[in-house]
């Protein structure tokens, strides 16, 4: 039995044509010496005392230039005597599996081989204190025996909660080190309290561990690295809500008032936690992002997964429609777990699957309210990182010329 109705057939896709989003690009040129200048710079060697051990800290995102900078963190370590190596800290990602979240850092270059230093994955936590409200607080166990813990993270919007710090050092001190069991524990208070569990929580790691100081990464909306920060631990909190403002203050948007359809590549989790960014589409699975200034969008279209996703396709719940090659690509023990222990089973519902990509566009089309669907306005990226280079239906053309937030080839 045919899935599309022959109205729907009959229905004409639109011509794309590719234009560009104009962002800033002010950006870092050697991203590896710079970082060891900022860790220079702040005399951090002070706070470090040599002999000792260091557990520093890697997530699961896919960050611009991420091996330099963590290959300038550790060389430095070095020189200050002390004795570095990697633990992967990224909650529940990977499955919430230990060798998986190796393979993680690994596929971003950060390997034994490069570093010159060991990997230590383990998923074993232990409780080292609890907040004011009685909410336990997991670290690596690897972390917890190590005399330093040392975090390099970005710094940005998180996709389900908005306060003064979000993602970056703060969410990695607690979720990030907490690995399954502490991401778990924490996401069971959801994403409404994050806005003061997560600092809280950071708190206790800050006041019970010994974190001499961390590297903030900021990334602009060319997805190059503007800013390298290395920040004190004792400054930690109060410093993170400045960086995450220089954050939102780059970052990329679709320059829109209302899309019809927006087709979107791939997704996945080293594109942003959320597989797909609520500050870029507006949606999350709980409603609506609150004062989302973007365009609404009525209906999306997930193409396929990033490879580095490792096929947990969390966040494709937002979707509306997705292709059979994505769908036929998901490893639901990945993708569950992760959503199980973030507290957002929504965002691994599975929408429509069709088998391409023109069947998916026309179900979207269709299914767009009030619209004449011979002139449905699409948008076409990458994925929610990259917004640069896009492609529009020819209707959209006009918008885009009379806009300064655009460059439009001649076509």
């Amino acid at each position: 039995m045919p899935i599309l109705t022959e109205s729907a057939k009959d229905i004409a896709i639109p011509e794309m044509f590719p234009v560009m989003q104009l962002f800033p690009d002010v950006k870092i040129k050697d991203v590896y010496s710079t970082a060891k200048a900022e860790i220079k710079k702040k005399q951090l060697n002070n706070l470090i005392r040599p002999g000792k051990s260091v557990a520093v800290l890697v997530g699961s995102r896919g960050i611009a230039s991420l091996k330099y900078v963590v290959k300038a963190v550790i060389e430095m370590l070095i020189n200050m005597g002390v004795k570095p190596f990697i633990v992967p800290a990224m909650g529940s990602h990977g499955g919430g599996v230990a060798k998986e979240q190796k393979k993680i850092i690994e596929s971003y270059g950060i390997t034994e081989e490069y570093l010159g230093i060991p990997i230590c994955s383990s998923m074993e936590t232990t409780i080292i204190g609890e907040t004011a409200d009685k909410i336990p607080i997991h670290i690596d166990k690897f972390a917890d025996r190590a005399d330093y813990i040392v975090p390099v993270v970005r710094i940005k919007a998180h996709t389900d909660f908005s306060g003064p710090i979000e993602s970056g050092l703060c969410k990695m001190l607690s979720i990030g080190i907490g690995k399954h069991n502490g991401c778990s524990r924490l996401h069971q208070e959801g994403f409404s309290n994050f806005s003061k569990l997560i600092p809280n929580a950071a708190s206790v790691v800050l006041n019970k561990k010994n974190v001499p100081f961390g590297v903030a990464i900021i990334e602009n909306a060319h997805e190059n690295v503007h800013t390298i920060c290395a920040v004190p631990g004792s400054d930690i909190l109060s410093k993170e809500p400045s960086l995450l403002s220089l954050s939102k203050s780059l970052m990329p948007r679709l320059y829109f008032d209302h899309i019809d359809v927006l087709i979107v590549e791939q997704i996945g989790k080293d594109i942003t936690g959320a597989g797909m960014d609520p500050n870029i589409t507006g949606r999350t699975t709980s409603g609506s992002v609150q004062n989302f200034s973007g365009p609404s969008i009525s209906r999306i279209v997930v193409l396929d997964l990033t490879e580095k996703t490792h096929n947990n396709a969390v966040g494709v719940g937002n979707a509306d429609f997705i292709t059979k090659k994505l769908y036929d690509k998901i490893d639901l023990i990945s993708t569950y777990s992760n959503a199980i222990a973030s507290g957002n089973p929504g965002s691994a519902n599975i929408p429509v699957v069709l088998d391409s990509e023109r069947e998916a566009v026309l179900a979207a089309i269709q299914t767009c309210p009030g619209i004449d669907h011979n002139n449905a306005k699409i948008v076409k990226i990458k994925d929610t990182l990259h917004l640069v280079n896009i492609e529009i239906s020819e209707n959209l053309l006009p918008y885009c010329r009379s806009r300064k937030n655009f460059y439009v080839p001649e076509h």
